[in-house]
C-alpha cells in the first residue's frame, strides 16, 4: 500500500526505535532473550532548539537531521533501520468492518474504496495502510479493520529526516500507539495483570499534555491541553535571565540558584498538578466514570522533585511515574542510574523499539 506500515504480524530484523518529539530525539534500541525477556541494549537523546519542530512539522529540516545523527552516535548503535512515528493530528484513523476471508488484494480494494467517504484529501495526496484487528466482536462473519492515512508530505518528511541522518526507516507508527504498546508491559505489572483497571496516562511533553485512559488495551478517553515542560523553563529564564537554551540546559542539569525550589519548582509542581486534577475531572463530566485506578505520569516532567506525590494528594488516586523499562534486562553499555532518572521520557521510543517483536 504504503510506506505507513502499522501492519501487526510483521517482524523486523534489529531495529532503533527514534521518537522525534519538539523538543529532543529520543533512541532506543531493544534486544530479546530466547525466553522472550526484553533486554535494553542501548537509549540516548539529543536535545533541539525550541523551533526546530512545531506542532509535529519540521522546520529546521538540516538542524534536526545532524541531531538525529547525533543521537545515533551517542548510543553507539550499530544498527540502520529505524522505525520512527507521526504525532496523532497529523493522522486519520478509522476501524471499519469487512467481510472475514478476503485476500490482501481484495482487503486493499476495499480499504481504498472505503477510505474515500473518511479522508478530506484525494487518495493521490496520502500514505495508506491498514491492519486487520481480529474478529468483530458485534457483526458475525465480519473482522475489524483499522484505517490510518496521513498526507504524503509529513509522511516523506519523516522518511527524509532518517535517511538525511544515514538510517533506514521500515515502519513509520503513529506515537500514541507506540506509548500505548509500551504502556501494555508497564500495566500487565499491576496486581492482577492490570486487568479491568482504569489507567489515566498523562504524557507531558514541552508545550502539550496528552491524557489517554486505558482499560485492557483500549483507549476509552484521548485528549490534549496545552500546557507542558517548557513552561517552567520559559519560568527560569524570566526569573533569572537565561535565554531558554540556557533554562533547559541547567533545568536539566540542576545548576540553578539556591532559591530556584522555593520560588519557581514548588510553585509550578503545585499548578501542573492542578491542571492534572482538572484534566481528570473533565474526562468524569464528559464520561460516564468517576474513578481511575492509576495515574501515571510520563515524560522528562515527570520526574520533577514532588511531582507524583503531590498529584495523588490534589487527584486521590494512586499516581506513579512510568519506567518503559521497569523488568528488562540491561545491556552492558547501559548506566542504570542515568536510565531510572531518564526513563519517563521513553515511553514513546521503546515502543517504536518493541515494534520489533510485535506478533
Amino acid at each position: 500500500m504504503s510506506f505507513l506500515d502499522l501492519l501487526l504480524g510483521r517482524k523486523h530484523p534489529p531495529v532503533i526505535g527514534l521518537d522525534i518529539s519538539s523538543s529532543s530525539a529520543k533512541l532506543v534500541e531493544l534486544g530479546q532473550t530466547s525466553g522472550g525477556e526484553f533486554i535494553l541494549e542501548r537509549f540516548a537523546s539529543e536535545p533541539f532548539e525550541k523551533g526546530w519542530i512545531t506542532d509535529g512539522q519540521i522546520e529546521k529540516f538540516d538542524e534536526v537531521a545532524d541531531a538525529v545523527r547525533r543521537v545515533v552516535q551517542k548510543s553507539g548503535s550499530k544498527t540502520k533501520q529505524v522505525v520512527m512515528a507521526m504525532p496523532q493530528s497529523a493522522v486519520i484513523t478509522k476501524k471499519i468492518m469487512l467481510p472475514a476471508g478476503l485476500r490482501e488484494e481484495e482487503l486493499e480494494l476495499q480499504v481504498e474504496s472505503e477510505a474515500n467517504q473518511y479522508i478530506p484529501f484525494s487518495l493521490d495526496e496520502v500514505s495508506l495502510d491498514f491492519c486487520v484487528i481480529g474478529p468483530s466482536a458485534t457483526s458475525v462473519g465480519d473482522v475489524e479493520v483499522l484505517i490510518a492515512a496521513s498526507r504524503k508530505d509529513r509522511v516523506q518528511d519523516r522518511q527524509g529526516l532518517a535517511e538525511a541522518a544515514g538510517l533506514k526507516p521500515v515502519v513509520l507508527d503513529i506515537e500514541s500507539h507506540a506509548s500505548r504498546l509500551a504502556m501494555s508491559r508497564v500495566v500487565s505489572a499491576l496486581p492482577n495483570e492490570g486487568k479491568d483497571a482504569l489507567v489515566a496516562l498523562f504524557e507531558i511533553g514541552a508545550d502539550t499534555t496528552s491524557l489517554k485512559v486505558l482499560r485492557d488495551d483500549e483507549m476509552l478517553y484521548d485528549r490534549d491541553q496545552a500546557f507542558g515542560g517548557s513552561q517552567l523553563t520559559q519560568l527560569i529564564s524570566r526569573q533569572y535571565g537565561f535565554s531558554f537554551e540556557e533554562a533547559e540546559a541547567k533545568k536539566l542539569a540542576g545548576d540553578l540558584p539556591e532559591d530556584y525550589e522555593a520560588s519557581i519548582l514548588v510553585p509550578f509542581v503545585d499548578s501542573l498538578s492542578q491542571e492534572i486534577g482538572r484534566a481528570l475531572q473533565y474526562f468524569f463530566t464528559s464520561t460516564p466514570h468517576h474513578k481511575v485506578h492509576y495515574v501515571m505520569l510520563s515524560g522528562g516532567t515527570a520526574t520533577l522533585p514532588g511531582l507524583k506525590d503531590r498529584v495523588t494528594e490534589l487527584t486521590g488516586f494512586a499516581s506513579m511515574v512510568v519506567n518503559p523499562f521497569d523488568n528488562m534486562r540491561l545491556g552492558s553499555g547501559i548506566r542504570e542510574a542515568k536510565m531510572r532518572r531518564e526513563a519517563a521520557s521513553y515511553l514513546t521510543a521503546c515502543g517504536l523499539a518493541m515494534r520489533r517483536f510485535v506478533q
